[in-house]
């Protein structure tokens, strides 16, 4: 029998690299200094002084690796004991060319363990044999999505957030995705079927594109990617053809993670070195303004909202916070996260600090080319607004990036104004600002720009779950009446199933047919049915990313238990034989039900026989005489390392159906490519780094 071979390794990115070679080469040239920077913030004292010198040689360093594994997934403890057990040991108390090398810490803040740094030069990961072990098991678990790549302080924002399952979920400025996809993760907490749903947005069409990649790992038909200009966010309907003006969707929970100078990823984006001066604060002030003004709108009664840069400039923050305050008066409060996050270093929100031009001039009240909103606020105002609430995070704290969060709570609703109310009259004129301001303002310009290859600009159109296509499929896999089958879609102008049906969580089907005429959805629901061959009793199989919904609700001969042994030897062999499997007495009721099913889509059901661990729900391919599992090539690497021990990097070659689980027509939905995991995305500017 033909045996799986490794996949090829090609020029594919390491775990968590961002330099490509053109940037090792040039950016380790780049001189990590910036005069205006030191003295604005040295003028803006926001530490004592004596923590400058280690403030600055931090900021120079580079970013340690961070890691999250995804709380969501049930089998979370199994990976995070793999990492504990197999990995961490033998990363403690090693020397590399006469030094010890600091062991991984976990990052104590973060719930149930499942966050990690490793403070270790990129040599090191290269060159050490153990930590290149564990960049190889780091690579695998990212790439079925068990284990993202994520900067520590960027994880903060979900967290203080507090997503329940059945929340309302809005992210206004989505992309790349890592915060999002911790959102999802906290929805899905506990359950495969939660009610709430995420609505994750971002300005730029092609950064919208990109966003499905990240977040396609995670399965999540609780998920929708639109693409509008946050400040101007629109206002969404719950139901097709309500009369009820009151009929809009208010949000449990809003993230605000608002575009920004980013001087605080100066750790991992040096550009920002030679490119910082104080007009891009000044100029995204606006910006940032108007998209926490439309946040607080859309939010509902005592909802919840995160607003938060990777900038710490109080220009963009403190500032943007205060002005939220005097419009919206005792509507909103801020909350004090003091007794969250233990074990978070972290400073208090400012109430004063100076505004400086460009030029480090220093400006009052009433100057020129000024905003109001741009200074501190009065003793009285201070006393009132509670900033001290807000949370600063400094590099050199716990080495770290910079980051600024702040918590609202809305109080009481406040008027709902249409979602094109114009900018504030004192907006600054457009080339006063500064260049990220410029970005956004140009939105429509650069949604011109060419998407990617991949990029499906088709209708969703739900499917009558009495067409006769579905009807075959819920009779096949003995799918019950709980399953909500008005829930299919396609992505075709026709609106017949003809390669791809999708399934999306109820809540989200009622958004989708209400809001055609004023969202522009670029992404939606989880794959549930995918068109095979014609000539058996089902032309339809189950795809596997919507396996964790659909194995609550069928009850079929076609799931069949297996024991751990056949599902090694499935992992292992590409298409065996049941003869063959037979003569070795493998799992001989397992061969003897499966070999009576008719040709076509089934499903194994593995008990791992420890209530501590996750039983496993697969699907197969029954042919005549032999069986495949339907696995792509990174699932099977990693369930044979975390079940079997087998390391991720043994020779396993692909199997020929596995294409059949990945390829797809343009118009169907974007191809998955190697660039969805985190690793392979391009490298983040200072507006979209968070």
């Amino acid at each position: 029998m033909a045996r799986r071979k490794n996949y090829k390794k090609g020029n594919k990115k390491t775990f968590g690299a961002r330099d490509d070679s053109r940037a090792q080469k040039n950016w380790s040239d780049l001189v990590k200094e910036n005069e205006k920077w030191e003295k604005y913030y040295k003028t803006l004292a926001l530490f004592p002084e004596d923590q400058w010198e280690e403030f600055k040689k931090t900021c120079q360093a580079p970013l340690p690796l961070t890691f999250r594994i995804t709380g969501s997934r049930k089998h979370a403890g199994e990976v995070l004991d793999l990492f504990k057990e197999r990995h961490l040991p033998n990363l403690t108390n090693v020397e590399f060319e006469g030094e010890k090398i600091k062991a991984p810490v976990e990052l104590p803040w973060y719930p149930d363990h499942l966050a990690w740094q490793l403070d270790v030069p990129k040599t090191v990961i290269r060159k050490n044999e153990q930590f290149a072990k564990t960049q190889r098991f780091l690579v695998v678990e990212n790439a079925v999505g068990n284990i993202s790549r994520q900067e520590a302080v960027s994880m903060i924002p979900p967290i203080v957030l507090e997503v329940k399952p059945h929340h309302t979920v809005l992210d206004m400025c989505a992309a790349p995705g890592s915060k999002t996809a911790q959102l999802i993760e906290a929805l899905h907490k506990d359950t495969d079927e939660p009610s709430g749903f995420v609505v994750a947005n971002d300005a730029d069409a092609r950064r919208s594109h990109m966003l499905v990649h990240q977040l396609k790992r995670l399965n999540s038909a609780n998920l929708m990617v639109v693409n509008h200009d946050a400040q101007f966010f629109p206002r969404i309907r719950l139901h097709e053809n309500s009369k009820n003006k009151n009929d809009i969707l208010k949000f449990d929970r809003i993230l605000c993670d608002v575009p920004c100078s980013g001087d605080g990823t100066m750790r991992k984006n040096v550009n920002v070195w030679k490119d910082w001066n104080t007009q891009a604060g000044l100029g995204l002030h606006t910006v940032q303004l108007n998209i926490l003004n439309r946040g607080l709108h859309l939010l509902k009664d005592s909802g919840r909202l995160v607003y938060s840069t990777c900038s710490l400039n109080p220009i963009e923050n403190e500032a943007v916070i205060a002005e939220a305050l005097r419009k919206w008066g005792d509507k909103i409060r801020l909350v004090n996260c003091d007794d969250k996050l233990s074990g978070l270093v972290r400073s208090k929100g400012v109430s004063k600090w100076p505004v400086y031009d460009r030029n480090l001039t220093e400006k009052t009240k009433g100057d020129e080319g000024t905003l109001e909103s741009f200074f501190a606020p009065s003793e009285e105002e201070a006393s009132k607004f509670n900033l001290q609430n807000c949370m600063r995070v400094y590099p050199h704290q716990q080495n770290t990036g910079g980051f600024f969060i702040t918590v609202f709570e809305k109080v009481e609703e406040k008027i709902e104004q249409e979602a094109t109310e114009k900018l504030s009259s004192e907006t600054p004129a457009l080339e006063s600002e500064g260049p990220q301001t410029k970005k956004i303002k140009v939105e429509e310009v650069q949604k011109k720009e060419r998407l990617p290859r991949d990029a499906n600009e088709e209708p969703f159109v739900f499917v009558d779950p009495q067409h006769e296509a579905l009807k075959v499929c819920w009779d096949f896999y003995g799918v019950d009446n709980i399953f909500d089958r008005n829930t299919c879609l396609v992505r075709n102008a026709t609106g017949e199933p003809t390669r791809v049906v999708y399934t999306v969580c109820p809540a989200l089907k009622d958004v989708i047919q209400a809001n055609e005429d004023r969202l522009k959805i670029i992404y939606s629901g989880v794959k549930l049915f995918i068109s095979q061959r014609s000539d058996i009793e089902c032309s339809w199989r189950i795809q596997s990313e919507s396996l964790p919904i659909m194995k609550h609700h069928m009850k079929s001969n076609r799931i069949v238990k297996a024991n751990l042994e056949m599902l090694k030897h499935l992992l292992i062999e590409s298409f065996p034989n049941f003869d063959d499997i037979r003569s070795k007495n493998i799992d001989n009721d397992f061969v003897e039900k499966m070999t009576v099913l008719s040709s076509g889509c089934a499903f194994i059901d593995v008990s791992r026989n420890d209530p501590t661990k996750e039983n496993l729900f697969l699907p197969v391919w029954k042919g005549n005489k032999c069986i495949n599992l339907m696995v792509c090539k990174e699932d099977t690497h990693e369930l044979l390392y975390r079940i079997y021990g087998i390391d991720a990097n043994a020779k396993v070659a692909p199997k020929p159906e596995e294409k059949e689980e990945t390829t797809e027509t343009p118009a169907e939905t974007p191809a998955e490519t190697p660039a969805e995991t985190p690793a392979e995305t391009p490298a983040e500017t200072p507006s979209e780094a968070k």
